[in-house]
């Protein structure tokens, strides 16, 4: 194998840009043709694809975003792009492709890959943390303390004025982001898709820190939260808890981006160094995660979002620690 190439796609995650880095640099370092495909499967149909060296990776490991851009293609999901993807591939001698992203990045690999026998490796780079094969993904950690900084802004000010904060965090499908930061600002509650939602229970917790005369309060809620939202609940809550002068803050966007933090760079970092291996070693259409601090495989079919409960013992922490 001479020729390689990586691409980023779905959602960008903060580390997406130090794992390139691995990738390309360890490609060079085994002798082998590394090409950047820019804005995931858009790119591959356009033929927006530049051989990259080790300069064209320089002082980026600290930086948020994805250098080769990133995008959701609906034109993938038809078979002849996929025919014009791959004469791209052909065209330039590319013979393998790692794949940076979540559970539709995998699923196209995986589709392409078995109509055109080149073989993918799968790198997680997703804020969610929802992918099966892994311990952690790329960008996850990063988006754990962005809102972790968020809100302890948040509550300075609602401590201030004697406020509660009902706060929207990412997680359509997946509490991860929720919980564990919810644990890690002291959140007076959780809310995620996982768990059904009792309103009635959260004021029975708000009623009871005014009598302990807590001056403020701070509720986390997973966008995909049954509840409706963080406007919903909040709402909710208002209509029958008037006592607290309730305020709602959307994190969106923002968590996904800033600069990597430490265990983001080093995780993308081995990931991306493995998946360079892999595929000289003959692997194909697996995704390389963390498991148990060991790089392990897991078949793209397996790698998807999974909607496991969560740890029970976390959510037992939320509710003793918020008394």
């Amino acid at each position: 194998m001479q020729n390689i190439a990586v691409f980023t796609s779905g959602g960008d995650a903060p580390g997406m840009n130090a794992c390139i880095r691995a990738v390309v640099r360890t490609a060079i370092y085994a002798g082998v043709n590394v090409f950047g495909i820019k804005r995931g499967y858009e790119g591959l149909i356009d033929g927006d694809i530049e051989l990259m060296d080790s300069k064209s990776v320089g002082n980026i490991i600290q930086r948020g975003g994805t250098i080769l851009k990133s995008a959701r293609s609906k034109r993938f999901f038809e078979k002849k792009y996929r025919k014009k993807a791959f004469g791209n591939l052909m065209e330039r001698g590319i013979e393998g492709v790692i794949s940076i992203g979540g559970d539709g990045t995998f699923q196209g690999a995986h589709v392409f890959s078995q109509e055109t026998n080149i073989p993918f490796i799968g790198l997680p780079g997703t804020i969610d943390n929802d992918l099966l094969g892994t311990d952690y993904t790329i960008g996850y950690d990063t988006a754990l303390n962005t809102v972790v900084e968020a809100v302890d802004r948040i509550r300075d000010t609602a401590d201030s004025h004697d406020r509660l904060f009902v706060i929207e965090v990412m997680g359509k499908d997946a509490g991860f982001i929720a919980l564990r930061s919810g644990i890690g600002c002291g959140a007076e509650a959780v809310l995620v898709p996982e768990t059904p939602t009792y309103v009635d229970h959260i004021i029975k917790k708000l009623e009871q820190g005014r009598r302990q005369n807590k001056s403020s309060g701070i509720v986390i809620v997973a966008e995909g939260d049954d509840s409706g939202g963080a406007y919903e609940i909040a709402k909710k809550i208002t209509d029958k808890f008037q006592q607290y002068d309730t305020r709602v803050t959307v994190l969106g966007h923002v968590q996904r981006g800033g600069s990597p933090t430490a265990m983001d760079r080093v995780l993308a970092s081995r990931l991306g160094n493995a998946a360079v291996t892999a595929l000289l070693a003959g692997k194909r259409d697996v995704m390389l995660g963390i498991v148990n601090k060991n790089i392990e495989e897991t078949p793209f079919d397996k790698a998807t979002k999974h909607h496991d409960k969560l740890n029970t013992q976390l959510i037992d922490l939320v509710e003793v620690l918020s008394i």
